[in-house]
């Protein structure tokens, strides 16, 4: 557990655009909403957390740079899956890329965090109804996680601390 303090950990924010990834990454670093615009590439940031490193790579989601995900994949031990719980007739889309990043040979040992943002908004999707839809409970070969958050509040569990303390090796993350 002593190496986990002072090993970097890469970290891919994922996600179809405006899905709120931008959002969430400015929580995490400031605990602030900072206004964004779309990401074009990526935008990356270190964030320190009890002694121990995160390289948080946020990669923009418009369909002409998600060809380009799989270059941010070498190396990255967690996969944040940023949905915008609103945005049901994409839901298929980030269904397909899901999968298609999981298969990919990089990330075969990545877990795979899963914020379904925006659940302020009315009728919002459930965790539940977006987990049946994405056949979360089939994937197998990875650590996987979803939770349900507001990126603009920070509410609903968008602190890194406790979205990443629900994988074993981090769980020191949640004691102080």
């Amino acid at each position: 557990m002593g190496e986990l303090c002072f090993k970097e950990h890469k970290v891919i924010i994922v996600g179809l655009d405006n899905a709120g990834k931008t959002t969430i990454l400015y929580q995490f670093l400031m605990n602030e909403v900072v206004h964004t615009s779309p990401t074009i590439g990526s935008n990356v940031e270190e964030i320190i957390l009890r002694k121990t490193h995160f390289l948080m790579w946020d990669i923009g989601g418009q369909e002409t740079l998600r060809s380009t995900w799989n270059t941010y994949y070498s190396n990255t031990e967690f996969v944040i899956l940023v949905i915008d719980s609103t945005d049901r007739e994409r839901l298929t889309v980030t269904k397909e890329e899901l999968y298609k990043m999981l298969a990919h040979e990089d990330l075969q040992n990545a877990a795979v965090l899963i914020f379904a943002n925006k659940q302020d908004v009315k009728n919002s999707m459930t965790t539940s109804e977006i987990s049946k839809f994405l056949t979360l409970s089939a994937i197998k070969d990875h650590p996987w996680h979803i939770q349900g958050c507001c990126a603009l509040t920070g509410e609903g569990s968008c602190g890194l601390p406790s979205s990443l303390a629900w994988h074993g090796c981090l769980g020191h993350l949640a004691v102080d």
